[in-house]
C-alpha cells in the first residue's frame, strides 16, 4: 500500500489546477480519497470532531454488510435454476450460474450510475459523491434476475439524476435511490417485474443446466401465490416451508430471499454503529403486530413468521428504511417511522392484490413523511421544555 500511496503523490499535481489533467481532478480525487482516508481536516478554529471514518468508510462498511445476502442470493439463483429443469448440479456450478447471472447486472448498475455522478462533478467541479456506492450494489439485488440490463440502464439513470441529483446529490435526496430505482421499472415495465414469469432463469447459459424449459412451470413468488389465496409452493409443487423462506431457497428477488443473510448484514451494521437498531426494531415489531393482527382475523393465510421471512421485508427493514438520508433523525422518530413502514407493508400485501410485495412502497411512502415526523417530535419537545421553564 505504501508503493500506491507514493506513486499516487507523484502523479497527483498533473490533476491539481494547473497540471496537464485537471479537468479530471473529481475522478483523481475520488479514486484517491476511496483507497485512503483523506489526511485533511475541517479547521483549527471552532468546535471541530476529527474521525478518521468518513461517508466513503461507511459506505464501505453497508456494502460489506450486503454480502452475504448477495453470495447467497447468486447460489439461489443457481439453485432455483436447477430445479425449474430438473437437473442436479454441485455446490460450485450451482453458484457459479448464479454468479454468472448477477454479476453483469451490477457491472450495469455501476457503471451507468457512477458514470453519471462523474459526469455531474466534472462538470460543476465538484468532489464525486460517494452515496452511489451503496445504491450500485442495492440496485441488482432488488431486481428479477431475469431484468434486462437495458432495463436495469435506464431505471438507474432515472434514479440518479430525478432521484438524486436534482435534489443536490448525496445527502440531500428525499428518497431511496434504489428503491426508486425498484419502482420505476415495476411501473414502466410491469410485464417484466410481475406475473408468473419472472424471478427464475431457465434458459441456457454459459453451457450450464442444459437450458430446456419446464413444460408447465411457473415462476411466480410465494407472495403471488398468497395474494391470490394458493398454497405456498416452490417451482417443483413442493410446499415451502418456513425454514425454506428463513434460509432464502426459494423464488424471489436476487438479494430478499435469505433473511439469515440479511440478518447477518443486520449484525455487522449495528456492531459498526452504521445503521439504527430502533429503526430496524421498530418495522419488525410494525410488520409482526399487523401480520399477527390480519392473520387472526382471517385476512390471510400467512402468520407473521412467513410475513418477515417472505420477500423483501427483511431486507427492507435493514438496509432501506435505515438509509440516514431519507429516514427520521430524532429517536422517538426512528420509532414511529420504522413501525409505520412495518404495518404498511404488511397492509399493502394484504389488502392491495396488485402489490403483493408491500415494503418497497411502505419504505418510499415514509420517506415523504420523515421531516414531518421529526419536526412533530422536535416541537413537541420544545413545547415540553417551554412547559418546564413557565411551571
Amino acid at each position: 500500500m505504501k508503493a500506491l500511496r507514493n506513486y499516487l503523490d507523484k502523479i497527483k499535481p498533473d490533476f491539481e489546477h494547473g497540471g496537464k489533467y485537471e479537468k479530471l481532478w473529481s475522478f483523481f480525487d475520488g479514486f484517491e480519497t476511496f483507497l485512503f482516508v483523506p489526511n485533511s481536516t475541517s479547521g483549527r478554529k471552532g468546535v471541530q470532531i476529527h474521525d478518521s471514518v468518513d461517508s466513503k468508510r461507511v459506505m464501505s462498511i453497508v456494502v460489506l454488510a450486503l454480502i452475504p445476502a448477495l453470495l447467497v442470493g447468486m447460489y439461489n439463483v443457481g439453485y432455483q435454476h436447477f430445479l425449474a429443469i430438473g437437473e442436479s448440479a454441485d455446490f460450485f456450478s450451482t453458484f457459479f450460474y448464479g454468479f454468472l447471472a448477477v454479476l453483469p447486472k451490477i457491472i450495469v448498475s455501476y457503471a451507468v450510475g457512477l458514470g453519471i455522478e462523474f459526469a455531474i462533478a466534472q462538470v460543476k467541479h465538484h468532489e464525486i459523491q460517494e452515496g452511489f456506492l451503496v445504491s450500485g450494489m442495492l440496485i441488482p439485488m432488488i431486481v428479477p434476475v431475469d431484468t434486462p440490463l437495458w432495463m436495469i440502464a435506464v431505471a438507474t439513470a432515472f434514479a440518479v439524476i430525478f432521484a438524486k441529483e436534482i435534489f443536490g446529490g448525496t445527502g440531500m435526496n428525499i428518497f431511496n435511490v434504489a428503491l426508486i430505482t425498484r419502482a420505476f421499472l415495476f411501473f414502466a415495465y410491469p410485464s417484466k417485474m410481475s406475473g408468473d414469469s419472472v424471478f427464475i432463469r431457465t434458459e441456457s447459459m454459459f453451457g450450464f443446466g442444459g437450458g430446456q424449459p419446464v413444460e408447465g412451470f411457473s415462476g411466480a413468488t410465494p407472495l403471488s401465490y398468497a395474494a391470490a389465496g394458493k398454497d405456498l409452493v416452490g417451482i417443483t409443487g413442493e410446499p415451502i416451508s418456513w425454514w425454506d423462506s428463513f434460509l432464502g431457497l426459494i423464488p424471489g428477488s436476487i438479494g430478499e430471499t435469505s433473511t439469515l443473510a440479511i440478518l447477518i448484514g443486520a449484525l455487522i451494521l449495528l456492531a459498526t454503529g452504521v445503521a439504527s437498531w430502533r429503526i430496524m426494531l421498530s418495522v419488525f415489531a410494525g410488520g409482526a403486530i399487523m401480520a399477527q393482527i390480519v392473520y387472526m382475523a382471517g385476512g390471510s393465510t400467512l402468520d407473521m413468521g412467513y410475513q418477515i421471512t417472505l420477500g423483501g421485508f427483511a431486507f427492507a427493514a435493514v438496509f432501506m428504511a435505515t438509509d440516514p438520508v431519507t429516514g427520521c433523525r430524532t429517536n422517538i422518530g426512528k420509532y414511529i417511522y420504522g413501525f409505520l413502514i412495518g404495518v404498511i407493508a404488511i397492509i399493502i400485501r394484504v389488502f392491495n392484490l396488485g402489490y403483493p410485495e408491500g415494503a418497497m412502497l411502505a419504505v418510499l411512502l415514509m420517506n415523504i413523511f420523515a421531516p414531518l415526523i421529526d419536526f412533530y417530535v422536535v416541537d413537541a419537545n420544545i413545547k415540553r421544555r417551554l412547559k418546564r421553564a413557565n411551571a
